[in-house]
């Protein structure tokens, strides 16, 4: 089957939509295995192939935007819907914290949801996210671990400065100093926004949060990828 791509205002969508696959009942577990840093509430779906949440080198949707600088899943959750995608979202029941895990179920029995996606903001970051994007779901019984890294949204540049945009907005509540470190518009660490999807940074922090270039406790708010391991069950 020849395969065409066409581009929606949230996912990529390749192909046809294709037939009905074997079902598959599966529990999904996250990990943050951050230091200190929390997951917003995620977005837990499995969706039909050749559908996918962003692709790196290009520009983020305005789901994605809405993520990855406020915690927002509900664009991403309509348009998975849109496409008929097996959903548990905030499994954690608001923010994961570090070193916590988080366990969603989901059962595609008579869908054609053959792909994994996993995705939440991190916090304190101005428009970064964990993510797990579009992977296979395995059909033999067993658990698989995967593990996802941290990318930056491109839609914010990385002053890591306080501001006014809050998660809290989103619905949630978010604990000090998590919130403030969330805002844009500061005149701290240079920066710009990319304006495509790429493989984060990382925070670069410095050791005076009431002074100083950022405003990001590089003590505990740094991170190294991979930032969460994913374990699928199959049953």
């Amino acid at each position: 089957m020849k395969l065409t791509r066409a581009v929606t205002t949230g996912l990529a969508i390749l192909g046809l939509t294709p037939a009905l696959v074997q079902a598959a009942d599966l529990t999904v577990t996250i990990e943050n295995l951050t230091r200190g840093v929390y997951f917003t509430p995620l977005a837990v779906a499995a969706h039909p192939e050749g559908s996918q949440l962003f692709q790196t080198g290009q520009p983020a949707s305005t789901q994605i935007q809405a993520m990855a600088e406020g915690g927002d899943i509900s664009g991403l959750a309509g348009q998975l819907s849109s496409l008929g995608a097996t959903q548990a979202n905030n499994p954690a029941g608001g923010l994961l914290a570090p070193g916590a895990s988080a366990t969603a179920s989901l059962n595609t029995d008579g869908t054609a949801n053959t792909q994994l996606s996993v995705t939440a903001m991190l916090l304190p970051t101005n428009d970064g996210f964990v993510a797990l994007n579009a992977i296979d779901i395995p059909t033999t019984p067993g658990t698989y671990s995967f593990y996802a890294n941290a990318y930056d949204a491109g839609t914010e540049g990385n002053d890591e400065v306080r501001g006014s945009g809050s998660p809290g907005e989103a619905g949630f509540p978010v604990p000090p100093p998590l919130e403030p470190v969330v805002g844009t518009g500061g005149t701290g660490i240079t920066a710009a926004a990319e304006g495509f999807v790429h493989i984060h940074r990382g925070a670069l922090g410095d050791g005076d949060l009431g002074a100083g270039p950022s405003d990001i406790d590089s003590g505990s708010h740094r991170w190294l990828n991979p930032v969460a391991r994913i374990t699928v069950t199959v049953n």
